[in-house]
C-alpha cells in the first residue's frame, strides 16, 4: 500500500483500470467530534485498502481481545489435547524396510578423494593460507598516518604559539607609586564588582621591603587558570584572503573622458522678485519660459539672458511646460485652479500665427458633453497678453505635462479625490478623467516618449498604465518616503525619480520593479530631476543649493547594465528660506543645463 501513498489510486482491477481511493476528508476536528458522539467509535477501524470505516462485529472484537492476551485465534482450538504417539518408543527387532544397503555407503568416495588432493596441493603451493587467530587486544589508529608531510596545512605548520601573558606593571610592584594604591572607596567599589568587570584582578599593596612581601595567595589558582586557558584555547588558523582594497572599488571612467557635460555657470537670468518654481525650454532651444511665485511668467532669450516678455497671471505659477511639438507654439502654465495656454509669439512668425489659426478655427460640437473642466477662449486684454485658452478646474493644479506629439496634456490636482489626474486634448477641447478611483496622493505624471504608456507617481509608488489597453502594466516600488519628481530617458526604458528624503532612484523598466540604483549624493530634499534628449546626461536639483550632473549611459545591448557616473556638482544658487534649487532642465540640443532657484534667479551652466 505504501507504494500508492502519493497517488490517487490504490491499484488496478482485472481490466487494468485504476481503482481510486475513496475521498476521505475527515480532519482532526471531525475525528474528535466522532470520538465524542459516536458510541461505536471504539470498535470502528479504518480500512486502508478501501479507505472505508468498518465497524467490527462482536466475534471480531473477541478475536482481537484473544490475540492481545496471547491466546489462539480460533475459539474451538484446544491446545491441551492428548498427544498421539506416532513413533513408538519401543525399539523394534525388525527394520522398517528390508532393502539391502548401498555399496557406496561403506566404500571411500573417489570424488571426495580428488577434492582433498586438490586442496592439499593448494595448501602446499601456498595458495590457501590457514586462518589467522583473532587478536583480542585493543586496537589503536594513527590519526596522522595518511597525512601528506608536504601539505601547507601540515600539523607542524599549524602550530599556533600560546598567547603571552601581560608583563607586570607598576601596580604589581611590592612598593608601587602612591597613585596606584586604591583609596577606601575604590577598594569597596572593587570588591562589589563582578570578577569579570574588574580592571585589576588583585589589589595593589605597598610593603616596606622585599623581605616583608608574603607569598601570593592566589598563585596556584592563577597557574591553574593559565593551564586551563592554554589547553582549552580553540586554536584555529584563519586563512586570510589578501585583497587589494583598490580592487573593491568599481572601475569608473574618469569624468574628463565622459565630456561634454555642463561645468561652468555661463549666464544668470535675473528679473523675478520671488522664488522661481518652474522652467521649461522651447523645442528649438532658443527660448526659455519661467514661472514664479511673484505671479508672473517670463520668456527669456537663452543666448543673451534678455527677458523678451512678461505675462502677469492671477496667482503663483506652480508648473510651466512648453509644447514639445516644434510646429506648435504653445506654453501650458498652471495657475491656482486653472491651466492657461499661452502663445508667446516668439521666433518664427509663420509658426505662431499658424498656432493661433488652429486654435481659433475650433468648431463647437452640436451636442455638448459633460466635462470635468471648463474650456474658455481668451478675449480682449487677455488675448493681447498672449493667453489663448484657459482650462478651469475645480481644485488647485499642481503639475502639467505634455504628450510628445503636442496635442494632449495632463494635469495633476492633488486634493481632488478620484479626479486627481485629468488628460486634455487641445484640438478638440475635450477633457477626461482616465481613472475610476485614485490610488494615493498623485505627485506628478509623465507621458512615455514613444509608447502609449502613462506614468503616475504617488508618494511611494510609480504606476505605469497602458493607455491603449486601459490597464495597469507595472507598479514601481521607489523605496522612498515621498516622491517629488520624475523624468524618463528618451529611449523610454529607464526612469529616474527624485524624492524629498534626498534619494534618486534609477529604474530599468525591463529589469525590475525595484530601483536598479539608488543615489544618495544630495544632503537635502530633491526638487527636480531631468534627462537630456540626446546626450547621456541626467541631473538632479536639491534644497542643498546644488545641482548634480551624472553621466547615465544606456546601451543598446540589453545584457549590459546602464553606466551611472556622477561627473559634476554645480553650485551657484543661494539657499533662501531653506529652499535651494527648485527645478532643473536640459537644453534640447546642447549639453547645457538650466536651473531655477529660490533666490529668484535662473542660471545656465554650459
Amino acid at each position: 500500500m505504501e507504494w500508492y501513498q502519493d497517488y490517487p489510486h490504490v491499484g488496478y482491477d482485472l481490466e487494468g483500470r485504476k481503482i481510486y481511493k475513496p475521498i476521505r476528508n475527515k480532519d482532526e476536528l471531525d475525528e474528535f467530534l466522532d470520538k465524542m458522539e459516536n458510541p461505536d467509535y471504539w470498535r470502528t477501524v479504518h480500512d486502508k485498502m478501501t479507505g472505508a470505516d468498518i465497524k467490527l462485529t462482536d466475534e471480531q472484537v473477541d478475536l482481537v481481545h484473544r490475540l492481545q492476551k496471547g491466546q489462539f485465534g480460533d475459539v474451538n482450538y484446544n491446545p491441551y489435547e492428548p498427544a498421539v504417539d506416532f513413533f513408538t518408543h519401543e525399539i523394534m527387532i525388525h527394520p522398517v524396510t528390508n532393502r539391502p544397503a548401498d555399496k557406496r555407503s561403506f566404500i571411500p568416495s573417489l570424488i571426495e578423494k580428488e577434492k582433498v588432493s586438490r586442496l592439499v596441493h593448494a595448501i602446499k603451493m601456498g595458495w590457501i593460507k590457514p586462518r589467522k587467530p583473532k587478536e583480542d587486544g585493543p586496537q589503536y589508529y594513527d590519526l596522522w598516518a595518511k597525512e601528506d608531510p608536504n601539505a601547507i596545512l601540515g600539523r607542524h605548520k599549524m602550530h599556533v604559539p600560546a598567547p603571552k601573558m601581560k608583563l607586570p606593571g607598576h601596580e604589581e610592584s611590592y612598593n608601587p607609586p602612591p597613585e596606584y594604591l586604591l583609596s577606601e572607596e575604590e577598594r569597596l567599589a572593587w570588591e562589589q564588582q563582578e570578577p569579570e568587570e574588574r580592571k585589576l584582578n588583585f589589589l595593589p599593596q605597598a610593603y616596606k621591603c622585599l623581605r616583608a612581601v608574603p607569598a601570593f595567595p592566589r598563585f596556584i589558582h592563577e597557574r591553574f587558570e593559565r593551564c586551563l586557558d592554554l589547553y582549552l584555547c580553540p586554536r584555529q588558523r584563519k586563512m586570510r584572503v589578501n585583497v587589494d582594497p583598490e580592487d573593491l572599488i568599481p572601475k569608473l571612467p574618469k569624468p574628463r573622458d565622459l565630456q561634454p557635460f555642463p561645468t561652468t555657470q555661463a549666464l544668470v537670468y535675473r528679473g523675478h522678485t520671488n522664488l522661481v518654481r518652474c522652467i521649461s525650454v522651447s523645442p528649438t532651444g532658443q527660448w526659455l519660459v519661467s514661472g514664479s511665485d511673484d505671479c508672473s511668467v517670463k520668456f527669456w532669450e537663452v543666448s543673451t539672458a534678455r527677458c523678451m516678455k512678461t505675462i502677469e497671471v492671477a496667482g503663483a505659477v506652480k508648473s510651466v511646460a512648453w509644447n514639445p511639438n516644434p510646429a506648435v507654439c504653445l506654453v501650458a502654465v498652471s495657475v491656482e485652479s486653472s491651466i492657461v495656454l499661452l502663445n508667446p509669439a516668439l521666433g518664427d512668425k509663420l509658426l505662431y500665427s499658424a498656432t493661433d489659426q488652429q486654435i481659433s478655427g475650433f468648431q463647437e460640437p452640436e451636442e455638448p458633453y459633460l466635462q470635468p473642466v471648463q474650456w474658455l477662449a481668451a478675449e480682449g486684454d487677455a488675448y493681447d497678453k498672449g493667453v489663448r485658452l484657459t482650462v478651469k478646474h475645480e481644485k488647485a493644479v499642481k503639475h502639467v505635462a505634455w504628450h510628445g506629439k503636442g496635442d494632449y496634456f495632463a494635469s495633476v490636482l492633488p486634493d481632488n479625490g478620484n479626479m486627481q489626474v485629468l488628460i486634455h486634448q487641445v484640438t478638440k477641447r475635450r477633457s477626461q478623467n482616465p481613472f475610476r478611483k485614485s490610488k494615493g496622493l498623485v505627485q506628478c505624471v509623465l507621458f512615455h516618449p514613444i509608447r502609449p504608456f502613462f506614468f503616475v507617481a504617488t508618494q511611494r509608488y510609480v504606476r505605469v498604465y497602458n493607455l491603449l489597453k486601459q490597464e495597469l502594466t507595472k507598479k514601481l516600488l521607489t523605496n522612498c518616503k515621498w516622491v517629488s519628481s520624475m523624468a524618463i530617458h528618451p529611449g523610454g526604458d529607464n526612469l529616474i525619480c527624485g524624492s524629498y528624503d534626498s534619494k534618486l532612484a534609477w529604474f530599468d523598466l525591463d529589469l525590475s520593479t525595484k530601483p536598479y540604483k539608488v543615489l544618495r549624493h544630495h544632503k537635502k530634499a530633491l526638487r527636480g530631476v531631468s534627462f537630456h534628449k540626446h546626450y547621456p546626461l541626467f541631473a538632479s536639483a536639491s534644497d542643498d543649493g546644488s545641482v548634480i550632473v551624472c553621466h547615465g549611459m544606456v546601451y543598446n545591448d540589453l545584457l549590459q547594465n546602464p553606466l551611472i557616473v556622477p561627473v559634476k556638482v554645480l553650485k551657484g544658487h543661494e539657499i533662501t528660506r531653506d529652499l535651494g534649487v527648485l527645478d532643473v532642465t536640459f537644453h534640447p540640443t546642447q549639453p547645457w543645463l538650466f536651473s531655477s532657484g529660490a533666490d529668484a534667479t535662473i542660471r545656465l551652466f554650459t
